[in-house]
Order: structure tokens, then C-alpha cells, then sequence
């Protein structure tokens, strides 16, 4: 009966998803105004349908309902419960029926808090956000429906992917998708904004919050996927340029740019036609995202489908949406004005051009993710990887940075660089010191080098807006740009000194043997099996000390699962101020001896703690923006007030 229920929340919410998309459509136009009303109870009453529906969803995966094909495909009566809830999550259907509960969720939230806009604007936004989520109902009940009962029960669930069941991957899934449907907002304002022709500063401010919450949740999002990665899959690397990790990062890329465009659009009323285009293309790149994971041209442990069938409906919704919105884009351009200009020296100009060379990685990670699989469908394989992300990617971000250290230093609409020859010419000095100490350290490659200088000269350049400041009075959004430009400077350091320092040893060594990697003396002290809730395990016992100090004791495991049947690694981290040793267990070597794989990696973690930095900045800056709004309601409600009293 859950199922059924479940199920049937899902019909109504795409039934009156249907009946909002109409009711606002029919009220831009001359004699609407009688369905005008029905668009926001239509969009609350639709999100808390498909909130239900997920909540059905959860409820069946906690109870282990093996009738229902998606608990039976991706859960266990034996895992923990927490692998249980996110097998709700961790699969294809499942998957997209978070999506859409909160997306709904999100209309259901604008319906009843957004009173800024234009009211026809509003109405427009809604329609443009109930047609997308229309096509997302389609495809859940035609396609892939997560409540599909099977003619018998299952004597047993297959269970999870093993390398899914893991603490930081089952909160991974969530942050992302709250980040790709705040993209979905954006471009519901923006396709709203284009069909009344409201492209102004209000629009950007309304429009601003969802954009900055979006970029918080995939900035967490990404860096929760890149050390899941790193610890869970056991071959040492943060980020390998896989698709499906470009999958996440090309809409964070898109996201940074219109959060950018949308603050000048806000403050300054400028780039208004670039703010439109940037939300049409960061959700865009969150379509693209969803292809490559749910289209089956793809084999990965992110990878949810396999069924050309569902491909090719998603296929048909990204040209659906974003065909549209380009094509409605191309018949609008026209209308929205140029907005107020701006000198190539400004605060402005510097926005544009990191815009525009984020936009320009944006491309070539894109081509470098697509190009692969065009060449496939002519039966030619090519692996695209480091030797291609790396060089084309610092040719754009080297100059990015450069102007992001000056950027915010320059006046608003026009300024000069003599003005700022001092701050200038201290954050060179720097930046040349750093690049002499790193060449004093060892040898190392050009682009860590240049990594290394950038960051140092970056993090000191993040305070230099707040100098000559009270620090008390800062707005809570100029605190959020430094720590989220610090976070930067920092994650860039961890990743130039990953790079430039690591140093890697593989050893067969036999119980009692010690193998050195770095300052790092590491001895093999036993060999044990291990077992778990699903599992069973070889697990290394190792005493590891770091110049000659005393003695940390690190277990790394080699798992072998049963529901469903594979092999994992666990990797086992020693964690310092200034690196983390990384330890790999392997299989028997034979004449006693066990295969360990090794790594010290010089400063590695900041590459995290600079992600977490980021996202502090972003969710401190959308505090100060709401704190900001709350304040200019309150004073447009007095003012209101005071003009009443007066008129009477």
C-alpha cells in the first residue's frame, strides 16, 4: 500500500504541476486573470504532493519492502540503516524522484514567500518551473518509475554498490542535486524575466539568493566527492577529470559565472544580457550532467543507467528545455536593454573577463568530456585526460587569477591601476617569493610551481579589501567573498603541492618488514581477517612514524562484499598539519610477503579545508544578502506606513 500511495502522490504532483503550467501560461495573457490565482496554491500543494512521494519512497527502502523492484534492486535486510535511506537515493529512479521532490519543493517555496517581482513575472517563473518539472514527472511515471511492484517478491535484495556504502557518499548525492535545482530557479527567473521583458535589478536580487545557495550546495557537493574518491576508491588521486566528475564541475563553473553576473546585474544594473545567458547555460550544464550520468553511454560507480530508452527521453527533455530557452533567448535578446556601462578598469570589467574565462574552461571541459564519446560512435576510442585538462585549463585560470587578486581592489563603474600600484606591486613581491621558495623545495613541473605562487599571492590579496576597515562593520557579504577567495588561494595550494612534492612507493613486504616513503617509516606489524555488517576482510595492521617519532597505528583493509558481491579498498589516512600518509593494503605476494601501496602527500588535505572555505564564503554571503533584503522590507513597510498615516 506504501508503493501505492507513493505512486499516487506522484500522479497528483504531475497532474497539478500540468494545471500550474497552464493556469500561468493562460494568465500572461489579456482575460487570465481568472486562473492567475490558481498558479501558487497549485505549486505548494504540488510540492508537498511530491514530498510525500518521496517520503513513501523512504519508507520502503527503511522496512526493506522486497516486492517493490527498486528495493529489491539496491537494498539488503542486512545493511545498516543509514545504506538503506540512501539506497533510496543511490540509484537511477530513486535518484530522480529527489530531484523533482525538490525542485517542487523549491516552487512550492517561491509561491509562498516571493512578493518582490511583478506579479505577471512571477506567474511566468512558475510556469517555466512547473514545465520542467513536468517533463521530470513524464519521465519518473513513463520511464522509470521507483514504485513498480515485481510479480513475486524477492527472497533477498541485491544490495548497494559496496562503494556507495559510505557515510560522506550518502549525504554526496543530496548536496548536489540541492545545487542543480537551484540552477533549475535560476532558470525558471530567467526564462520568466524574458517573457515579460522584467530584466532588472529586482529580478537579479530575487534571483541572487537561489543562485548563491545553488553554488554552496555543489561547491560541498564536489569536495565531498573528491575525498570520497580519495579515500574510498584506493588509487591515491583527488580528482582524475572521469566524466562524471566533469559532470558536477561544469555546472559549478557556469554557476560561479551568473553568480558573479547577477551581483553587478543587482548592484550596479549591468550585464543583463549575460545574466539571462549564464542561467540559461548553468542549467544547461546541469541537463548535460544528468544525461551523462542517466543515459548508459557512460560506465561508472556514479553512473545510474544503462537503458538507452531512459537516454534518450532525457536527451529529448535537454533539447526540450534548452532549445527553448535559447530559441526564446534569440527572440528576446533584443528587448533586454544594455543596462548601465562600465569602464574596462573597474570592478565590472574585471567580473566580465573572469566571466569570460570561466566560460572559456567551461568549453574546453565540456569538449574534453563529449569528445570521447563522439569519437566512440565511429568505433575510434580516445581517453582524454591530464595531459589535455591540465595545460588547456591554465590557460584561461593562470589570467583568471591574476584578475581575481586585482578585481576586487578596483572602484565600482571606472578606476585606475595607479591607484592601486602599492597593493599591486606587494602582492608581485609575494607571489615571486613563493615561486623561489617552491624552486628551493625540489624539483617540480611549471603549472605546480605557478599553482603555488598564485595561491600564495591570492590569499593574501583576499584580505585586501577589507584594509582601512572597521572589521565590525564589514556587511556579512563582503566577509563571504574574502573567506570564499581565501578558500580558493588555499584548496589551490593543497592541489600545487599534491603535485609538486608527492612522492609514491608500491613494496611486497612480509610481516615484521618496515617500507619508507617520505619522512615516513611504515612496518607491516600483522596480518588479520576482519568482518563487518555485509562484509569480510584482510586488514593490515601497521605501525607508521614519522621521522623517527613515535609510532601511529593505521589499519587499512581489503573488503570483500556479499550483497552485491565485490571487492573493495579502504584506504587508511595519517593525518598532519602538513600532509597525510596514505596507506593501501593489497593481496598475498606470496613467501609471506603482502603487497602495500604508500604515498605522502604534502599538504593534500587543504585541497578540502579550501573547498569547505568556499562554501563558509558563499552561505555567509547569502546570510548578509537575506539579512540585507529582510532590512530593505522593513523600510519600505515603515515607509509605507508613515505614508498612510499621513494620508489620513
Amino acid at each position: 500500500m506504501i508503493a501505492e500511495l507513493g505512486l499516487a502522490a506522484l500522479w497528483l504532483a504531475a497532474a497539478l504541476a500540468a494545471l500550474q503550467l497552464y493556469a500561468g501560461t493562460r494568465a500572461l495573457r489579456p482575460g487570465g486573470e481568472a486562473v492567475a490565482a490558481l498558479v501558487r496554491p497549485a505549486a505548494v500543494v504540488q510540492g508537498l504532493a511530491c514530498a510525500i512521494g518521496f517520503v513513501m519512497l523512504l519508507w520502503l527502502f527503511a522496512i526493506t519492502d522486497l516486492s517493490v523492484k527498486l528495493v529489491a534492486a539496491n537494498s539488503h535486510s542486512a545493511k545498516p540503516m543509514i545504506f538503506k535511506l540512501a539506497g533510496a537515493w543511490g540509484n537511477h529512479e530513486g535518484s530522480m524522484l529527489l530531484w523533482v521532490a525538490v525542485m517542487a519543493l523549491s516552487g512550492a517555496l517561491i509561491a509562498l514567500i516571493e512578493r518582490r517581482l511583478p506579479e505577471k513575472t512571477m506567474l511566468a517563473t512558475l510556469a517555466a518551473q512547473a514545465f520542467v518539472g513536468l517533463g521530470f514527472y513524464a519521465f519518473l511515471i513513463v520511464s522509470s518509475n521507483p514504485f513498480e511492484r515485481l510479480p513475486q517478491p524477492a527472497a533477498e535484495g541485491l544490495g548497494l554498490n559496496p562503494l556507495l556504502q559510505d557515510i560522506g557518499l550518502a549525504f554526496h548525492p543530496p548536496t548536489l542535486y540541492f545545487g542543480y535545482v537551484g540552477l533549475s530557479v535560476a532558470f525558471s527567473f530567467a526564462v520568466g524575466a524574458l517573457l515579460t521583458r522584467q530584466v532588472t535589478p529586482e529580478f537579479a536580487r530575487v534571483m541572487r539568493p537561489w543562485v548563491l545557495g545553488a553554488w554552496v550546495f555543489l561547491t560541498l557537493g564536489i569536495t565531498a566527492g573528491s575525498y570520497w574518491a580519495y579515500y574510498e576508491l584506493g588509487w591515491g588521486g583527488w580528482w582524475f577529470w572521469d566524466p562524471v566528475e566533469n559532470a558536477s564541475l561544469m555546472p559549478w563553473l557556469a554557476a560561479t559565472a551568473l553568480l558573479h553576473s547577477a551581483s553587478v546585474l543587482a548592484a550596479r544594473d549591468a550585464l543583463r544580457a549575460w545574466t539571462i545567458m549564464l542561467g540559461v547555460v548553468a542549467f544547461s550544464m546541469s541537463m548535460v550532467g544528468t544525461f551523462l550520468v542517466r543515459s548508459g553511454i557512460l560506465t561508472s560507480v556514479h553512473a545510474f543507467a544503462v537503458d538507452p530508452e531512459r537516454g534518450s527521453f532525457i536527451l529529448v527533455l535537454l533539447t526540450l528545455y534548452i532549445g527553448g530557452a535559447l530559441a526564446l533567448f534569440a527572440l528576446r535578446a533584443g528587448t533586454v536593454t544594455e543596462g548601465q556601462r562600465f569602464s574596462i578598469t573597474s570592478r565590472e570589467g574585471a567580473l566580465v573577463f573572469n566571466n569570460v574565462m570561466l566560460s572559456a574552461v567551461l568549453a574546453i571541459v565540456l569538449f574534453g568530456t563529449l569528445y570521447p564519446l563522439l569519437t566512440e560512435a565511429f568505433d575510434v576510442r580516445v581517453s582524454v585526460g591530464p595531459p589535455y585538462f591540465n595545460p588547456m585549463g591554465a590557460i584561461f585560470v593562470v589570467p583568471m587569477l591574476l584578475v581575481m587578486t586585482v578585481g576586487p581592489l578596483l572602484r565600482w563603474r571606472g578606476d585606475s591601476i595607479g591607484r592601486i600600484q602599492r597593493p599591486l606591486i606587494l602582492i608581485a613581491v609575494i607571489m615571486l617569493a613563493a615561486l623561489v621558495a617552491a624552486l628551493a623545495l625540489g624539483e617540480a613541473g611549471v603549472l605546480p610551481l605557478l599553482g603555488l605562487a598564485l595561491a600564495v599571492g591570492l590569499a593574501v590579496a583576499s584580505f585586501l579589501p577589507l584594509r582601512g576597515r572597521r572589521l565590525t562593520r564589514v556587511p556579512l557579504a563582503v566577509w563571504g567573498m574574502v573567506i570564499a577567495h581565501f578558500g580558493l588561494a588555499v584548496a589551490l595550494f593543497g592541489m600545487a603541492s599534491e603535485s609538486a612534492f608527492s612522492e609514491e612507493r608500491l613494496a611486497a613486504i612480509a610481516v615484521g618488514d618496515t617500507a619508507r616513503v617520505g619522512p615516513w617509516d611504515v612496518t607491516l606489524s600483522e596480518v588479520l581477517p576482519a568482518a563487518g555488517p555485509n562484509w569480510t576482510a584482510i586488514e593490515g595492521h601497521l605501525l607508521a612514524s614519522y621521522a623517527g617519532g613515535d609510532p601511529i597505528a593505521l589499519d587499512p583493509q581489503s573488503r570483500s562484499f556479499w550483497a552485491p558481491p565485490q571487492e573493495t579498498t579502504e584506504s587508511a589516512l595519517a593525518t598532519r598539519w602538513n600532509g597525510q600518509l596514505y596507506a593501501v593494503v593489497g593481496s598475498d605476494a606470496g613467501a609471506g610477503r603482502w603487497q602495500l601501496r604508500l604515498w605522502w602527500k604534502p599538504f593534500v588535505t587543504f585541497i578540502w579545508y579550501g573547498g569547505m572555505l568556499v562554501a563558509l564564503g558563499g552561505a555567509l554571503a547569502l546570510i548578509g544578502r537575506v539579512i540585507d533584503d529582510l532590512r530593505r522590507r522593513a523600510v519600505r513597510a515603515r515607509i509605507a506606513e508613515r505614508r498612510a498615516e499621513e494620508a489620513v
